[in-house]
């Protein structure tokens, strides 16, 4: 894998020159508008160059017994991690090691009910890097009665087309936003939590989905072990089909914060097959422009979530768009990871990168406005699939693939195995 990091005169040819690739190459897997460059652009150029995995040291680890995990030999990792003292390894430090292994994930994107566009293309080119999908289409009555917002069934077609097994997802939402009073609500009631998990399980069986994917957010903190209680009665109910589960991240329990205190970590670990911890929306809407996804607040998430949570359930969640906000009254417009970048060029926006958050950054000023944007490109998504790489996470998850962002596919091609 090669990452070019555009400076101030290269020029489109010349960077496909110097990398041997043709130029409509580096158009297409960066998802280019035009041949036009800025400084600081991050340019991905898939080769045939083993990446490095990552991985940390634990207690009682050799050399020699890593070097046999990943099929290598002592003096590459040496040779990789130059001051590495075989003698002497240090518990928690990363290393780098070149390894013909690639990564294994279970993977899981998100998508809004849809009969083509985007996620349609999505699903085509790459459904082969998705082991599920969430279709973003159910809500709630407040006596816990399941209903669609839209017409779910192309997609849940479209994703037999393409293998990837659709997952029901259903959100506390109502009015255009998340309903803390109406989890409550429904969650009190040991009838209402029925009627819940009859409705779904109905529905589940009704379309052919391959489980559930729950995002109940602002749980009310009081409702905390009703929640583990209703996922326990649930996955009874679905038995061999998978219970996937969305939690707010958070770096302590916090179990009387309006927030995140809803969620039990270790309850809701213990009761589901898979659980998406939200590192995403640090830097959100409305708020002030900051990373969308800092690198050093997903890492000490994880960390917090891993005490609760085992690695071989956890998955880590990527944002596949980025934020606008107009500053200083920070009004915010969402944009996909590859109209940020687009937006960069078309405004002649020089982006810088923030390497303690491993993102990127640039500003602008349109119509007497100032404009800051804060998104995703490759140097800050290859650093987020290094970090579930270290942690040996089972995977990550995507928000959302009607989003464009090739960029995340093309290192996916190149260096994950999905589990399907």
């Amino acid at each position: 894998m090669t990452i070019v990091i555009v400076k101030k005169g290269d020029s489109l040819w010349g960077i496909a020159k110097m990398n041997k690739v043709d130029p409509s190459r580096i158009v297409e897997v960066n998802g280019l508008e035009s041949t036009a460059l800025v400084p600081g652009l991050a340019l991905y150029i898939p080769d045939d160059k083993v990446v490095n995995r990552t991985y940390l040291i634990k207690n009682g680890d050799t050399l020699s017994e890593i070097a046999r995990r990943f099929g290598t030999s002592i003096a590459a990792i040496m040779k990789a991690n130059p001051g590495l003292v075989a003698s002497s390894l240090k518990v928690d430090t990363e290393i780098l090691i070149p390894s013909p292994y690639k990564n294994q994930l279970i993977t899981l994107g998100f998508a809004f009910p849809t009969s083509g566009g985007v996620v349609f293309k999505t699903l085509e080119e790459n459904g082969d890097k998705l082991s599920y999908l969430a279709i973003v289409a159910y809500s709630f009555t407040k006596e816990g009665y399941a209903f669609v917002d839209g017409d779910d069934l192309p997609l849940i077609a479209k994703c037999e087309q393409t293998g990837v097994t659709p997952l029901l997802m259903i959100r506390n939402f109502q009015d255009g936003d998340f309903d803390a009073d109406l989890a409550g609500e429904v969650l009190t009631s040991s009838i209402y939590r029925g009627n819940l998990i009859n409705s779904m399980l109905n529905i589940v069986r009704e379309k052919g989905y391959g489980g559930v994917s729950m995002d109940i957010e602002f749980i009310p903190p009081a409702r905390r072990s009703d929640y583990v209680l209703f996922l326990k009665e649930l996955k009874e109910g679905l038995n061999e089909l998978i219970l996937h589960v969305n939690v707010h991240a958070k770096t302590s329990d916090n179990p009387d914060n309006r927030i995140v205190g809803g969620h039990d970590y270790r309850g809701i670990g213990e009761v589901a097959d898979l659980v998406a911890v939200m590192t995403i929306d640090f830097g959100y809407p409305t708020g002030p422009p900051e990373p969308i996804s800092p690198l050093w607040w997903m890492v000490e998430v994880l960390r917090y979530a891993l005490t609760n949570i085992p690695a071989y359930k956890l998955q880590s969640a990527f944002p596949m768009y980025g934020y606008d906000w107009i500053v200083p009254s920070n009004e915010t417009k969402a944009l996909s990871a590859q109209n940020a970048q687009n937006l960069a060029i078309a405004t002649g926006s020089e982006i810088s990168f923030d390497t303690s958050a491993a993102s990127p950054t640039y500003s602008y000023r349109k119509e007497n406005l100032d404009h800051v944007v804060w998104f995703e490109d490759i140097r800050s998504i290859s650093a987020k699939y290094e970090v579930i790489d270290s942690y040996e996470l089972i995977g990550a998850t995507y928000w959302q693939i009607g989003l464009e962002f090739p960029q995340n596919w093309a290192y996916m091609e190149q260096n994950i195995i999905i589990i399907k």
